[in-house]
Formats: C-alpha cells, structure tokens, sequence
C-alpha cells in the first residue's frame, strides 16, 4: 500500500457515498457504495483479500469517494457511475433482458401472448416467468386445451384450428358473451395455478376418443396431459398460505466465494431461480445486501422478502414498500431452508465448472513442481462416509490427464466398529487398495491426495509402510474456516494455493468429485439396508416372497411409489396392507 493510499484511509469520513478505486493511469477499475465510507474502504487494504477483489486492490493506486446524504441515493449515484464508467471489476447483477409475462386478452375475444413488460393495458398479465421458454409452452398447451384465438391479426375467413375444434373463429361467429366469459375465466384459472379443470377436461377427452376408437386422438389428449404435468411440475413448490409477491434469499459460502439465491413466488407459485457466485467480502450481511439492491433495481420488486438473513432489513432503507421476514421455524423456514440448498448446489456447480478451458496437463506440470515430484499424470483421491457409525464406507476415484477415469473407481465396506475413526477408517482403506495392488502387479498411481490434514496424510502413510509400497502423497488441507487452503506432504510441509487459480479449481473439481462418490455409495447402502429391513417380521412375506418383491421393486422409491392394489397383486392382502403403512406411515421411508 502507497503512501497515497496510507493517507486517504486516514481521511475517509464516517458517512455514506460512493468510492472509485483508479489505476496509475487514473482510470476507475471499480465502483462502490458504503454506508459508511471510512469502514468500507478500509477492509479492501487493510484485511486479507483473495480472488478477484485481491486482483482489483493489486492495481488501486488511489481512490476517489462522494459523500451523499443517504445510503439510498448512494445507490443510485453507484448505479449511474457504473453505467457510465463501466469499470472492468464491477459484478453487476442486471442485464438489459426482462422476464417473460403471459398477457391474456381482455374482453369478448381471449387470447394469449408473451409480453416484456406487465403494464400494457387491456391485457390481464401472469408472471413473471423465469424464461420464455417456460412461458410459450404454457402457451402452447393452454391453445391446445382451449379454443382461444391463435391468428394474431383476426383473418377473413375461419383457419385449420376452427375445424380442429381449437378457436371459437371470431373472424366468422359473433362469440356469445357468456361463451368467452366462461373461457377467459377458466385460463385465469389456469394460470392463477387452478390446473385441476384443465386436467379434467383433458381425460375426458381422451377417454371419449379411446371409446370411439380414435386412438390417434387419444394420443394426443394423452401428450396434452403429460405436457400439462411437465408445466405444472416446475410450479408445485407452492406457498399455498402466502399469495403476495415474495422472494426468498439464501446465501452460501465456500473458499472465499460466496453465492446469492434468489426464488421468486408470484400468485404462490414458484417460477424461477437466479444463483449468482462472486469473491468473498466483508461481512456476509453486508455484501448481499449490496447485491440485491443491485438486483432490484432492474427486476421485480416483491412486497415480501423471505430469508434466514436478519441484516437484510436494512434494504427496507432503500426500497421503503418492501417487508421483511425472518423465520426460525415452520413453512416459512422451509422454504428458507431449500433457498440455502439452492445457494450451495449453486456454489457447487460454479466450482465444477469453472476454468474447464484450461490445459489439464500445464496444472498436473505446476502440481508436480509445486510438491517436488514428476508429473502426475493418475492421481487417486479418497474419502470415508458414514452416519452415526451406520455403513461406513470408503470411496476412491481416479484421475488420469485431469479427467475422471470412472472404470477404475472403487468402493470399499467398511467395519462398523471403525466408524466415525478418520484415522483407521483411511487407513484401512489404503491399505486394502495397494496392497492389492501390489499383489496383481499392478499400476500404481503417480500421487494419492486425502481429503484431510496431516493426520490423515500420515494414515495413509502409515498404511503404504505397512504395504510395503512408496508412492508420492499429500493431502487437501482446510484453514480454520473450514476452506481448503493448501496442500500438506508425509513431512507436514505446506504448500499454499490461491483460491483464484486455475490449479485450485481443477483440485476443488477432483475433490467434490471423490465427495459425491463416497455420499451416494452410503446413501445406497443405507437404501438397501432399509429395504431389507422393511419386510421383517411381517406375516406373509417370507423369504420366496421378499425376492419377488426385491426383483420387481429394486429400490425404496419403487415401492414407495406402488399402489396398495399392486401390492396386493404379490402379497397377501393382510401382508399388503401392513406392509403399505409401513412404508408411508412409519416414517421409515425417507
């Protein structure tokens, strides 16, 4: 840090305004508003920094900053400074795009179309849609369920959907008022989320085209149907008790990035997501709150803003009609709790995904420099999984040029008496895996990586000795954020990564991947274990009869999912109907 600098922190007032960090060359490389400029700007020199706000500091020369009034028209001084300025290290969370609406005609003539904005008048407007993908094929069924008028201008004379029975042909007919008032209110219906009379209407048709014969017909009823659920399935994560306007937000955080959820409801029904990923900054509440104000400025605005954050009341300062929710329990903490599953599964995608452009082979060359061994070219990872000491299990995956090499994966059962013991259980596993190895003659790996510290590094070790074995190992360290932070050898030497490069991604990648392999082999375990354990001591299901069973329904949610009478096709009917409550009263049924 410059003298310059030195001496503009010393200066900076405790009020609000807005920053801009410039270059040598005086150009603005950021943009940013604080409630309270002197602690704000400060953190960026003052506190560690990584990723890509430690890039941007690295090239701050000196920095200029605006007092205003108020955080709120420090917002809008922010938003119009970087709409002109347009600086390199800005994240802006807007796009010029706006969310689709379906926009029902008013009136004595209904018809359905895609609108960018809800204020076009004489149209009844639902949405907004998180795509319009997802928007004309809501279109396209209701045109096939109802008689609606599909020609955008009305045409001369009646087209093909007249004769099909699809438009009432308003160019030719005088529509009867009660006829299209009826239709209008059964796709408001419809789109307010009542499918019910939609669903009807459609097996009633299929069922008359199957008795007259018309099968080709009954097909397409049968389509119309499926497609209907396929619409309807994205909406059925419902706030049936909450029909205002609401968006929910969560946030997660991993490696020093943190990820913004946002699930917005309109009419009750969920319509979409947006997970946005950045560098971590300052305080969590702190730094959501300034990317949603981001946010709202050119989406929606709810009435109602859901989350498990108590901080983000303080958006109400800026966005005065907006009302705030902080549940600990009940519905409302649920959907809470599915936004921050969402903000992790988004963490998570970013970090299997991101810098797959890059040379593979150039970052196995720089790990190898970087631990003082040859180029590995196969790297084996593993990892344990168990849950309150039940089905432990190991899991190790491969490696090869920086790809997934999934024929060589390998799972391994462990003894329930080492459960929960990182220590033996890693050790076990090790063993077991190049002892064998060496046993067949096989090849051996060019580096083993261990989801641990020093003490599962030396587990390892201690099992390659006892194997008789030598091969290059190190271990995928965490600081005391729980972030992994480095690499560590046999000799507890260190070996630092930053979490901005390539390198680190291609690590993060192998390590999620060796993650999920060793969850989903427990949670299969686990499954089958619950499925033998359901038939027990039920009377009429022996042993002939758990096999049949077994052999028609090889998983939980198989049989969950069959009908009493389809039990009953296997079992005896008083073994049928112990055997349905159990798997949907009991609770034993996840």
């Amino acid at each position: 840090m410059n003298e310059l600098l030195k001496r503009q922190i010393s200066l900076l007032p405790d009020k609000p305004g807005v920053y801009q960090m410039k270059d040598k060359e005086g150009k603005i490389i950021y943009i940013g508003k604080a409630k309270n400029l002197k602690k704000r700007v400060s953190q960026y020199f003052l506190r560690p920094q990584t990723g890509k706000v430690a890039a941007m500091v690295s090239h701050v020369d000196h920095f200029e900053t605006i007092v205003v009034h108020s955080e709120k028209e420090a917002l809008i001084l922010e938003m119009n400074l970087i709409q002109t300025h347009y600086p390199r290290y800005n994240i802006m969370l807007m796009d010029d795009s706006h969310y689709p609406y379906i926009s029902l005609k008013r009136g004595n003539d209904p018809h359905l179309k895609i609108s960018r904005s809800s204020k076009e008048k004489g149209y009844f407007h639902f949405g907004p849609f998180p795509n319009s993908g997802e928007a004309r094929a809501t279109i396209n069924l209701l045109n096939k369920i109802y008689p609606t008028r599909k020609c955008k201008n009305i045409p001369d004379k009646p087209c093909l959907y007249y004769s099909l029975g699809q438009c009432l042909a308003p160019c030719v007919n005088k529509i009867p008022e009660e006829t299209s008032s009826a239709l209008y209110e059964e796709i408001k219906s419809f789109l307010n989320g009542d499918t019910a009379a939609a669903e009807r209407k459609l097996k009633k048709a299929m069922e008359e085209a199957a008795e007259r014969l018309d099968y080709e017909s009954a097909a397409e009823y049968r389509k119309s149907l499926l497609a209907l659920e396929g619409v309807t399935s994205k909406q059925r994560v419902e706030l049936t008790f909450e029909k205002t306007p609401t968006d929910v937000v969560a946030y997660a955080e991993r490696e020093g990035y943190r990820s913004l959820a946002i699930l917005s409801y309109r009419r009750g029904m969920l319509l979409g997501k947006k997970v946005h990923v950045i560098a971590s900054f300052g305080e969590p509440e702190e730094q959501i709150v300034d990317l949603l104000e981001q946010y709202y400025l050119s989406h929606d605005l709810p009435r109602l803003l859901i989350s498990g954050l108590p901080g983000l009341s303080a958006l109400g300062e800026v966005f005065e009609d907006l009302r705030f929710l902080n549940p600990q329990e009940g519905r409302y903490r649920d959907i809470v709790d599915m936004a921050e599953l969402n903000a992790r599964e988004g963490l998570d995608a970013h970090f299997a995904s991101a810098r797959l452009e890059d040379d593979n082979l150039s970052l196995l060359e720089e790990l190898g420099g970087i631990l003082g061994i040859s180029t590995p070219y196969r790297i084996e990872l593993f990892d344990n999984s168990h849950l309150q000491g039940s089905n432990p299990v190991g899991a190790m995956v491969c490696f090869v040029n920086g790809e997934p090499a999934k024929r060589m994966y390998r799972k391994f059962h462990l003894d329930e008496k080492d459960a929960g013991d990182d220590y033996h259980s890693m050790k076990e596993v090790a063993y077991r895996r190049y002892s064998r190895l060496k046993e067949e003659g096989s090849e051996f790996p060019d580096l083993i990586l261990v989801d641990g510290g020093l003490t599962q590094v030396h587990a390892a070790k201690e099992a390659l000795d006892e194997a008789g074995v030598s091969i290059n190992l190190a271990g995928l360290f965490k600081n005391d954020r729980h972030q992994t932070s480095g690499l560590i050898d046999g000799e507890g030497h260190v070996y630092p990564l930053d979490n901005k490069s390539p390198l680190f991604f291609l690590l993060m990648r192998m390590q999620d991947e060796v993650h999920r392999f060793a969850i989903s082999f427990h949670k299969s375990l686990r499954g089958k274990s619950m499925l033998k354990s359901i038939y027990d001591d039920i009377p009429g299901i022996g042993e002939k009869r758990k096999e049949l069973l077994r052999k028609h329904y090889p998983s939980l949610e198989a049989i969950k999912g069959a009908s009493l009478l389809e039990l009953g096709q296997i079992l005896p009917e008083g073994a049928a109907k112990e055997l349905y409550s159990r798997l949907h009263d009991s609770g034993e049924v996840e």
